[in-house]
């Protein structure tokens, strides 16, 4: 099960500054009253925590080895509310880290997200779903994690750590001091342990990506699996990913296992220092040694949630690594501070500055190479394109016809010269402006969850009822809406799944004519439909390309005779151009793909009859 190459995982990997937290503190100071309410109030429950052991000192001198109860009431009324005030401060800190998480979460993954709409096409092809899911989804839940109950647990903790150490050199410093000879051995300890922890949970992260990606090509792939019978394949491939990812995971947890066995190793000799040093306090003051044992015993837990926090943090530094270098990636296309200034972003246009799209489109000295091609696609084409030409752009398959489109679509921007819309360089107006123009209907139709009324206001969403009905109607689509049981309400399931793929084209054609675009793109739109329908789309596409400027990818040569120019592509570049009458008379590439294609079509038909 191949996934597809991730150029940001084959980056160099250094250690973040700090673990990395300072990147993240921008989407974290939002809720900064939040935390300074969960901290303080943290901070007084664990004052409670750190003051029981007093209170126990105080009763084994005052009522026991002192015989007598006298201020016992005021005792019991003030350990009672004590208790009280802990419950009511831990419940604040509680609710607040909960609040943070989910918050945090949430703004991480709309950042994650809405990023992810602004990067250009290579980003996708470069890196696969599971890669991208990960980051969005998994990544982002760990960090909103660590800046709510991993914080909250180091308020608690630490502070019961430092606060038991200051009481114990209050009463008896010199047996303090011995007790915390365990925090330079467990610096050192950290020191040792830390690269080689980052390693194995970066590499666990990585692993966790690909198996991901195996889930998706698992359920998004399951007919093509199961009419391919692979079943076992893709079972053995999975296997053997969960099989690495197992190894890697227990060699994580032996690390972090001996490491957690060596820290509580450590943190015990707090406790065999009290016992060894601390008896003879025993014969003259009962109450200081229960105390010291106490506090001795409570610093075991921190110490351990050290540990654990450490190892903890050590893991998310690896998933800021991978978030922030996600929301760090610049897209290939990106619109100058002066046009985002005047016309907007893809979040906040300002429509008022959009001039009106008339259509007009030319190629000047363009030339241009994918970025990650090595070959130059277009080397110095000129083409110029009026307002209302049919152009049509044939070739065979994975010879490179898109080329064109996504240089006017500005999913790709020219490696040098310029493409012109309505005489200037697209680059001198946002992207959403020049999208906002064009209709793009796709070979493989994709169509949202949702019904379908919802899909078609995609396209306009202040299209009237009656204009919803006539774009259906104009690719005859109104004949599939009128056979289903709740009609335009229909529920068209998952990327459309519940319907078939000619249904969901039409249904992409009725949503590209709401939109009433200026520039209409047709990408091989009938080339996954049944003859019958290719038909009825065929007897729209004159009424649709009129009055629009049109680039037609064309799978069917018959269906671009009429074009106004025809650009043959091979081997991803621009081999002919010229009419149809032209291309056939000049008995080049294109006469030898239409006389094999109607070649074919007529042994079809006469075997078919």
């Amino acid at each position: 099960m191949s996934q597809t190459t991730n150029i940001n995982e084959q980056e160099q990997k250094t250690s973040l500054p700090f673990f990395g937290i300072p990147r993240i503190m921008p989407y974290v100071r939002a809720y900064r009253a939040t935390l300074a309410v969960m901290i303080v109030c943290g901070l007084g429950g664990t004052a409670v925590d750190i003051l029981m052991p007093l209170l126990q000192r105080y009763a084994l001198n005052h009522f026991i080895a002192g015989n007598t109860l006298d201020t016992l009431p005021w005792y019991i009324a003030f350990y009672v509310a004590a208790i009280l005030f802990a419950s009511v401060m831990n419940y604040i800190s509680c609710r607040g880290a909960m609040t943070t998480e989910v918050s945090v979460n949430r703004d991480l993954r709309a950042a994650a997200f809405n990023h992810l709409q602004t990067l250009s096409f290579s980003y996708f092809n470069q890196n696969s779903v599971g890669y991208i899911h990960s980051r969005v989804m998994s990544d982002t839940g760990r960090i909103g994690s660590l800046v709510s109950w991993s914080l909250m647990d180091c308020v608690w903790h630490t502070s019961y750590l430092f606060g038991s150490l200051a009481v114990m050199l209050l009463i008896n410093a010199r047996l303090a001091l011995m007790v915390m000879v365990i925090l330079p051995l467990i610096a050192v300890l950290f020191s040792v342990f830390q690269k080689k922890l980052i390693a194995a949970n970066r590499k666990i992260r990585e692993l966790n990506s690909k198996i991901t990606g195996d889930f998706n090509e698992g359920i998004t792939g399951a007919k093509t699996i199961k009419t391919l019978v692979i079943e076992d394949k893709m079972a053995n491939d999975f296997f053997r990913d969960t099989a690495e990812i197992k190894r890697e995971s227990i060699r994580a947890a032996r690390l972090r296992g001996a490491f957690a066995v060596t820290m509580h190793l450590a943190s015990s000799l707090a406790l065999a220092i009290v016992l060894w040093k601390g008896g003879y306090i025993a014969a003259s003051e009962v109450g200081t040694f229960s105390m010291f044992m106490s506090y001795a015993q409570g610093m075991m837990e921190p110490v351990r949630w050290i540990v654990d926090a450490i190892s903890d943090v050590i893991t998310t530094q690896v998933n800021i690594e991978r978030l922030t270098r996600l929301l760090g990636t610049r897209s290939d296309v990106t619109d100058t501070p002066e046009v985002v200034e005047k016309y907007g972003d893809s979040f906040n246009p300002k429509k008022e500055n959009w001039e009106e799209i008339k259509g007009d489109i030319a190629f000047r000295d363009v030339s241009f190479r994918y970025p990650d091609g090595d070959e130059y696609v277009l080397e110095h084409f000129n083409l110029e394109i009026p307002f209302g030409s049919n152009i049509a752009i044939v070739g065979e398959t994975g010879a490179g016809k898109s080329t064109l489109v996504n240089l006017v679509c500005r999913f790709f921007e020219p490696t040098e010269g310029q493409v012109l819309i309505d005489g200037r360089d697209a680059r001198e107006r946002s992207q959403l402006w020049l999208h906002s123009a064009i209709g793009y209907v796709l070979q493989t139709p994709h169509l949202f969850s949702g019904t379908i009324r919802e899909n078609l206001l995609y396209g306009n969403p202040n299209a009237t009822e009656e204009e919803i009905r006539r774009a259906l109607a104009l690719v005859s689509a109104d004949e599939v809406v009128a056979k289903m049981e709740k009609g335009i309400d229909t529920d068209v399931g998952e990327g459309g799944d519940l319907l078939s793929t000619g249904e969901k084209q039409l249904i992409s054609f009725a949503r590209a004519i709401l939109a009433n675009p200026r520039i209409l793109v047709l990408d091989e739109a009938t080339a996954s439909v049944d003859t019958l329908t290719e038909q009825k789309i065929q007897a729209a596409m004159e009424t649709m390309i009129s009055g629009r400027t049109s680039l037609v990818i064309a799978h069917r040569l018959s269906t671009v005779r009429n074009a106004d120019l025809i650009l043959v592509v091979k081997d991803g570049k621009i081999v002919e151009r010229g009419t149809h009458r032209e291309l056939l008379a000049s008995g080049g590439v294109y006469h030898r793909l239409y006389t094999r294609q109607y070649e074919d079509e007529a042994t079809h038909r006469a075997l078919a009859g």
